[in-house]
């Protein structure tokens, strides 16, 4: 079968299928969703191979710097971008040295896969992170949730031709949909998004991020590294992920519906329309 992907639109490719319908067959072109092996390397050394949609990686670059490696944003001095025959490899440069780490103490030194964001950490403390503290934030109003959501539906691309990408986006306190970064692995669509936002010079405190996922314990980690307040996802959050938001003082919203959401942690953030007392 064919392997053509010359209409190329990255994190896209095109694969000839035999679709069966009530016993008939039919031949059809379907598109389906990139996944790529990015190597990457900092200051010459290197950091990870993550699984993940080849698009916006300069975003991802310094999302991952800042989530991952600790390094503020405008701290990289240059991001490159090259395309090897085995994937891509990423190339970070800082403007300061990175702390001097022991060597059992490098961030991933083995691949990490695109559903998980632990793979490669050899020890306990480098998975468990301690919770990084919020600020105080911006308060929101319920139908900004509903907003956002309605806005991120409209603003999939890849996941509308595939239906197998995760999506990240920035809101505004009004449910503005502002930024919105896509890839297979959700944890990398956050550090996309984490990345564009510092990069447009987006005030993190200014609003919120609403995830196509479930909120893991490293979404969660991610989140309040880059100082962002409040964190919205479409399925359910884990006991861990709600245990470091309410140390971090971030608040943490699960099974975000229009019209229907659970807060887990510091509600005071999200003005409610009426307290049901029954």
């Amino acid at each position: 079968m064919s392997t053509d992907d010359g209409d190329r639109t990255p994190g896209l490719a095109r694969r000839d299928v035999l679709e069966i319908r009530d016993g008939v067959a039919s031949p059809l072109h379907d598109r389906l969703a990139e996944e790529v092996p990015v190597a990457i390397r900092c200051n010459g050394e290197e950091v990870a191979v993550m699984m993940a949609s080849p698009a916006d990686l300069e975003d991802f670059a310094h999302g991952f710097a800042l989530t991952e490696l600790g390094v503020g944003i405008g701290g990289l001095a240059s991001v490159d971008v090259q395309a090897l025959l085995e994937g891509i490899q990423l190339d970070m440069h800082t403007r300061e040295p990175l702390p001097t780490r022991a060597p059992d103490d490098r961030a991933r030194a083995l691949p990490g896969r695109s559903g998980c964001g632990i793979c490669g950490h050899r020890r306990l403390e480098d998975v468990i992170r301690r919770p990084t503290e919020v600020g105080q934030g911006a308060v929101i109003e319920v139908g900004a949730l509903d907003a956002a959501l309605r806005a991120l539906e409209k603003r999939q691309p890849l996941n509308a031709a595939t239906g197998a990408i995760h999506a990240a986006g920035w809101a505004d306190r009004t449910g503005g949909m502002r930024l919105v970064r896509e890839d297979v692995g959700r944890h990398n669509a956050l550090d996309k998004l984490i990345g564009a936002m510092g990069r447009a010079g987006i005030e993190a405190a200014d609003g919120f991020v609403l995830v196509t996922s479930r909120a893991s314990y490293e979404m969660v980690a991610k989140t309040a590294v880059a100082g962002i307040p409040m964190l919205a996802a479409m399925s359910a959050p884990t006991a861990l992920a709600v245990d470091l938001s309410r140390r971090s003082g971030m608040t943490l919203v699960g099974f975000t519906r229009v019209g229907r959401h659970v807060v887990y942690s510091h509600p005071h953030r999200l003005e409610h329309a009426m307290t049901d007392q029954s």
